[in-house]
């Protein structure tokens, strides 16, 4: 197994996609790339603890590359918007690609200059730092969608994304989440 961590917005958002996606293992929501301790939702949402809402992907390599996993997530978020994801914004919301070897560091850099061009027309604010301490968010965060699929953010922010999965690229889509 091999280990990316992620960020493209609200943590749910990317968690739902990803999650669905043949060859992931597993995926955790948490915190990465701040200068606090410890820090907890309620502190991230302040913008101040310099943190970004990260995914945490396990993923086996043999099914699913970390390049394929770095172009679905960057047809899934817009990458050009400097902290935000919609209506969310701060630094916790921004675009980052935590890597754990020079080999990540390779693909991500070779990925944003030849695969996102071909999805995005606007100048990628990606950022491609070192992987730091990662932090799980709470045990409510994880899951999320699955688990709050008819709640209002769920419904109108994260559901079409999922819908987007499902109708466009369900070759890529683990069995249990073809039919719904």
């Amino acid at each position: 197994m091999e280990i990316a961590t992620i960020g493209g917005g609200c943590f749910w958002c990317v968690e739902a996609v990803i999650q669905r996606i043949k060859g992931v293992n597993h995926v955790s929501s948490g915190y990465m790339g701040g200068h606090t301790e410890n820090p907890d939702y309620r502190s991230i949402c302040t913008g101040t603890t310099g943190h970004a809402e990260v995914i945490r992907v396990e993923f086996d390599p043999e099914v699913l590359s970390f390049e394929k996993l770095l172009e679905i997530f960057f047809i899934f978020h817009d990458p050009t918007t400097l902290n935000r994801q919609g209506n969310d914004v701060g630094t916790q919301y921004r675009s980052v690609i935590f890597y754990n070897s020079e080999r990540q560091k390779e693909i991500a850099e070779n990925v944003i200059a030849n695969f996102v061009p071909t999805v995005w027309d606007d100048q990628v604010v990606t950022q491609v730092v070192p992987e730091e301490k990662y932090y799980e968010a709470e045990k409510y965060h994880q899951n999320y969608y699955n688990d709050n699929s008819g709640k209002g953010y769920c419904t109108f922010v994260v559901g079409p994304k999922v819908s987007k999965l499902r109708s466009k690229y369900a070759h890529l889509l683990k069995s249990e989440y073809t039919n719904g």
